[in-house]
Protein backbone atom coordinates (compact mmCIF):
# COMPACT_ATOMS: atom_id res chain seq x y z
CA UNK A 1 0.00 0.00 0.00
CA UNK A 2 1.14 3.54 -1.03
CA UNK A 3 1.18 5.81 1.70
CA UNK A 4 2.20 9.88 1.70
CA UNK A 5 2.16 12.47 4.01
CA UNK A 6 2.71 16.40 2.35
CA UNK A 7 4.42 19.11 4.17
CA UNK A 8 3.21 22.33 2.83
CA UNK A 9 5.77 24.50 4.41
CA UNK A 10 8.56 24.29 7.62
CA UNK A 11 5.62 25.07 10.12
CA UNK A 12 4.25 21.85 9.68
CA UNK A 13 7.00 19.43 9.81
CA UNK A 14 6.76 18.06 13.57
CA UNK A 15 3.00 17.28 13.16
CA UNK A 16 4.34 15.53 10.17
CA UNK A 17 7.13 13.70 11.50
CA UNK A 18 4.63 12.58 14.57
CA UNK A 19 1.94 11.36 11.69
CA UNK A 20 4.92 9.23 10.24
CA UNK A 21 5.69 7.93 13.19
CA UNK A 22 2.73 6.64 14.10
CA UNK A 23 1.71 5.38 10.60
CA UNK A 24 5.45 3.32 10.51
CA UNK A 25 5.51 2.53 13.64
CA UNK A 26 8.00 -0.60 14.45
CA UNK A 27 10.03 0.03 11.48
CA UNK A 28 13.64 -0.48 12.80
CA UNK A 29 15.60 1.09 9.21
CA UNK A 30 14.01 4.35 7.91
CA UNK A 31 16.20 4.93 4.34
CA UNK A 32 15.52 8.71 2.89
CA UNK A 33 16.08 8.81 -0.66
CA UNK A 34 16.34 13.07 -2.09
CA UNK A 35 17.99 15.21 -3.41
CA UNK A 36 20.53 17.67 -2.17
CA UNK A 37 18.61 20.63 -0.02
CA UNK A 38 15.24 18.18 0.01
CA UNK A 39 14.85 18.12 4.12
CA UNK A 40 16.49 14.76 4.89
CA UNK A 41 18.07 16.43 7.91
CA UNK A 42 15.70 18.79 8.88
CA UNK A 43 13.33 15.64 8.41
CA UNK A 44 15.11 13.57 10.34
CA UNK A 45 15.77 15.85 13.26
CA UNK A 46 12.19 16.36 13.67
CA UNK A 47 11.37 12.63 14.04
CA UNK A 48 14.05 12.55 17.02
CA UNK A 49 12.16 15.65 18.44
CA UNK A 50 9.24 13.54 18.66
CA UNK A 51 10.79 10.80 19.68
CA UNK A 52 12.00 13.15 23.01
CA UNK A 53 15.42 13.85 21.75
CA UNK A 54 16.80 17.06 23.23
CA UNK A 55 17.21 19.69 19.87
CA UNK A 56 20.14 21.08 20.87
CA UNK A 57 21.68 17.30 20.71
CA UNK A 58 20.42 16.59 16.93
CA UNK A 59 23.09 17.24 14.28
CA UNK A 60 23.89 16.59 10.63
CA UNK A 61 26.35 13.20 10.80
CA UNK A 62 27.56 14.70 7.16
CA UNK A 63 31.86 14.29 8.91
CA UNK A 64 31.03 11.49 11.33
CA UNK A 65 28.70 9.59 8.83
CA UNK A 66 26.53 8.31 11.88
CA UNK A 67 25.04 10.05 14.79
CA UNK A 68 23.51 8.48 17.98
CA UNK A 69 20.65 10.10 20.06
CA UNK A 70 18.92 8.92 23.35
CA UNK A 71 15.01 9.23 22.75
CA UNK A 72 12.77 10.28 25.90
CA UNK A 73 12.44 6.31 25.99
CA UNK A 74 15.87 6.02 26.63
CA UNK A 75 16.20 4.06 23.62
CA UNK A 76 18.85 4.82 21.09
CA UNK A 77 18.54 6.57 17.88
CA UNK A 78 21.06 6.25 15.04
CA UNK A 79 21.58 8.72 12.01
CA UNK A 80 23.44 7.87 9.20
CA UNK A 81 24.47 10.36 6.56
CA UNK A 82 25.90 8.38 3.64
CA UNK A 83 27.00 11.29 1.46
CA UNK A 84 30.26 11.15 1.63
CA UNK A 85 31.00 7.32 1.87
CA UNK A 86 32.31 6.38 -1.96
CA UNK A 87 32.72 2.69 -1.51
CA UNK A 88 30.78 -0.08 1.06
CA UNK A 89 33.66 -1.22 2.83
CA UNK A 90 33.92 2.21 4.32
CA UNK A 91 30.24 1.75 5.85
CA UNK A 92 31.47 -1.76 7.16
CA UNK A 93 34.60 -0.61 8.29
CA UNK A 94 32.03 2.07 10.39
CA UNK A 95 30.67 -0.93 12.00
CA UNK A 96 27.81 -0.97 10.05
CA UNK A 97 25.79 -4.37 10.74
CA UNK A 98 26.68 -3.09 14.25
CA UNK A 99 24.16 -0.77 14.23
CA UNK A 100 21.52 -2.19 12.53
CA UNK A 101 21.74 -5.94 14.69
CA UNK A 102 21.38 -3.81 17.63
CA UNK A 103 17.47 -3.41 17.32
CA UNK A 104 17.84 0.54 18.02
CA UNK A 105 16.15 2.80 15.19
CA UNK A 106 18.50 3.53 12.21
CA UNK A 107 17.42 6.60 9.77
CA UNK A 108 19.60 6.95 6.87
CA UNK A 109 20.39 9.57 4.39
CA UNK A 110 21.77 9.03 1.14
CA UNK A 111 21.36 4.96 1.47
CA UNK A 112 21.87 4.94 -2.60
CA UNK A 113 25.20 5.23 -1.53
CA UNK A 114 25.15 1.34 0.20
CA UNK A 115 22.49 0.16 -1.96
CA UNK A 116 23.62 -3.35 -1.55
CA UNK A 117 23.93 -3.26 2.43
CA UNK A 118 20.13 -1.91 3.04
CA UNK A 119 18.13 -4.94 4.84
CA UNK A 120 15.45 -6.06 2.70
CA UNK A 121 12.80 -4.90 5.33
CA UNK A 122 14.06 -1.13 5.52
CA UNK A 123 11.21 1.19 4.84
CA UNK A 124 12.44 3.17 1.94
CA UNK A 125 10.86 7.04 1.92
CA UNK A 126 11.40 8.94 -0.86
CA UNK A 127 10.92 12.81 -0.55
CA UNK A 128 9.72 14.93 -3.41
CA UNK A 129 9.90 18.79 -3.58
CA UNK A 130 7.26 20.38 -5.46
CA UNK A 131 7.24 23.78 -7.41
CA UNK A 132 5.76 25.84 -4.39
CA UNK A 133 8.83 24.18 -2.04
CA UNK A 134 6.11 22.10 -0.43
CA UNK A 135 7.07 18.38 0.41
CA UNK A 136 5.65 15.07 0.06
CA UNK A 137 7.12 11.95 1.82
CA UNK A 138 6.20 8.64 -0.18
CA UNK A 139 6.80 4.76 1.05
CA UNK A 140 5.19 1.72 0.38
CA UNK A 141 4.70 -1.47 2.92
Amino acid sequence: MKHSITIANPGEIDEAAARFLKETAGRRFIAFYAPMGAGKTTFTSALCRAMGVDPKDISSPTFAIVNEYIASDGESIFHFDFYRIKRIEEALDLGFYDYIDSGALCIAEWPENIEPLIPEDALRVTIEVNPDSSRVLVWED
